[in-house]
């Protein structure tokens, strides 16, 4: 794991469709940009932005968001979503999140992920299986 810098940002970028809309994630009976859509996405350009500064085999995983989701977007709309590292403090990074669609800002919050080895992870995590 290289050293992890402060204001680093990345995006990410989706149309809207019908596989992404309210009606078809479960979070409602709209045909609009779902909340679940906006926070994967959101997700994914932190994803993104931690990805520039990983060794070989780490990853990251989330473990905290907290947004608003302030505007709808209706389908055939663009929506980017751009993460910045505020805080880096060993393998926790916490990230400023903000979505925008063609119209403007659409949702806003921070994201909290944490560094892992991951095959270490996953084994960790199948070993769950074994449990049972």
């Amino acid at each position: 794991m290289k050293e992890f810098i402060v204001g680093t940002h990345a995006s990410a970028q989706t149309t809207v469709t019908g596989s992404n809309t309210a009606k078809a994630m479960g979070s409602g009976n709209l045909e609009v940009f779902s909340t679940p859509a906006m926070i994967a996405l959101m997700e994914e350009a932190a994803t993104r932005c931690a990805a520039q500064f990983l060794d070989e085999g780490e990853e990251t995983v989330g473990t905290v968001i907290s947004v608003k989701h302030m505007s709808s977007t209706p389908v055939s709309m663009k929506v980017e979503a751009r993460a910045t590292l505020t805080e880096a403090d060993g393998k926790r990074l916490v990230f400023d999140v903000i979505a925008k669609d063609e119209a403007g800002n659409i949702g806003a919050g921070t994201h909290e992920r944490f560094v892992v080895v991951g095959e270490k992870f996953m084994q960790r995590t199948q070993g769950k299986l074994a449990a049972e």
